[in-house]
This record gives C-alpha cells, sequence and structure tokens, in this order.
C-alpha cells in the first residue's frame, strides 16, 4: 500500500516513522520541516502503519467529521487540499483554530457531525470523508453526511465499539455498524486498528 502524495518516513530519533510537512500540532517529534505522525494518537495514522488501503493519494478535498484539537486533521491538511474540519464542542474548537492558522487548506467548522444540514452551504463536493466520531448512530453520521461525497469517493471509517455500546462485544457492534452501512456503502476493506488503539476498526467504503 503505497502512501499518499505528501507523507513519507523520516527517521526520528533513530526510528523510522510517518511525517508531513508543516507546523507542529501535539508535541510530536519535528526533523527539517517535517512533523512525526504518531499512529497511537491517530486512527488514520494507525490505518497508514497497519498498510490500510485507504485510496487516498494525497491533494484531495477532504470533509473530515470528528475533528477534535486537530491532532489528524492537521496531518490531513498537510498532504491534502481543501479540508473541512468539523467538531461539535466548543473547547477543542478552540485549539483547531490555532491549527488552522498555520495551515490555509483547513477550514474548521463548529457543527454537529449528525445534522449535515447546519453546514450543507459552506463544504463543496469531495473526494474522502474521513470520520472518527465518538457517538452513538456512527453509521448514521457517515449515512447523512454521503451527501457531500463524490460518486468515485471514499469514506475513511473508524468505527469506536464502546462509543456505539459499552456492554456488547466489540465484534458484534462491528458487524451492526457496517450492516447499517451497506444500506449507502460498498464496503472495500476492514482492519483491526490494534495494536494502537483497542476496540476500533478501519473501514474504507465507496457510495452506492
Amino acid at each position: 500500500m503505497s502512501l499518499p502524495d505528501g507523507v513519507t518516513r523520516r527517521a526520528f530519533d533513530g526510528t523510522q516513522s510517518l511525517a508531513t510537512t508543516g507546523e507542529p500540532v501535539y508535541g510530536e517529534s519535528t526533523s527539517e520541516g517535517w512533523r512525526q505522525w504518531v499512529p497511537d494518537r491517530s486512527k488514520l495514522g494507525a490505518m497508514f502503519e497497519l498498510g490500510v488501503d485507504t485510496g487516498l493519494a494525497g491533494g484531495e478535498t477532504v470533509l473530515y467529521l470528528g475533528a477534535a484539537s486537530g491532532t489528524t486533521v492537521s496531518h490531513v491538511a498537510d498532504f491534502a487540499g481543501p479540508t473541512y474540519a468539523v467538531e461539535f464542542a466548543p473547547r477543542p474548537m478552540r485549539d483547531l483554530l490555532e491549527v488552522a492558522a498555520d495551515r490555509d487548506r483547513l477550514f474548521p467548522l463548529l457543527k454537529d457531525a449528525r445534522a449535515p444540514e447546519t453546514y450543507a452551504h459552506v463544504v463543496e463536493p469531495v473526494d474522502a470523508i474521513i470520520q472518527d466520531v465518538a457517538t452513538r448512530g456512527q453509521a448514521d453520521v457517515a449515512l447523512s453526511n454521503r451527501r457531500f461525497l463524490r460518486d468515485d469517493g471514499r469514506l475513511v471509517m473508524a468505527i469506536k465499539a464502546r462509543s456505539e455500546d459499552v456492554t456488547r462485544e466489540p465484534d458484534a457492534v462491528f458487524a451492526d455498524v457496517i450492516d447499517r452501512l451497506k444500506t449507502g456503502y460498498e464496503i472495500l476493506d476492514r482492519q483491526s486498528l490494534e495494536p494502537y488503539h483497542d476496540d476500533h476498526l478501519a473501514v474504507i467504503a465507496r457510495p452506492r
């Protein structure tokens, strides 16, 4: 699996790691303008480390759902094109605004990913939806935001089992979420994100 243009491997403190160019955000190591992409702190970074074929090539227009303080979406904006970053909580949004100040392709939106109609007037058609939301109804979030995704686009999703139902076995939760996703998406790949993230499943899909 090849990495997107703008993502490479560099040596940080003697260890090879994923890296993008840009201003540091979360205390990650830097070297000659490159910043380390720490997979333990990023579901997408873990996907790249594990060899998941995300379909991302670099330069895409991206809708990022669940941007939080900007740890992962900052790396995305370093290698992608226009990147719309949706985050619901005001406190991490303040951090995200600081991250965006150094990135002219990153557009923070203080919105709820479960209500895409509230930002439909802002977001253009996108090549990829990257989703990392810690809420019930993760499949419904992906389905409701499908309206923005081009016909040949990709959904790159990290399913968090404990956010759906902490009482059930993760594999059962993953199966239910995928069944729901199939009403609007064709599933291309799925892979556990262990050992980087427990009880998380990467899902790559395209719109039906």
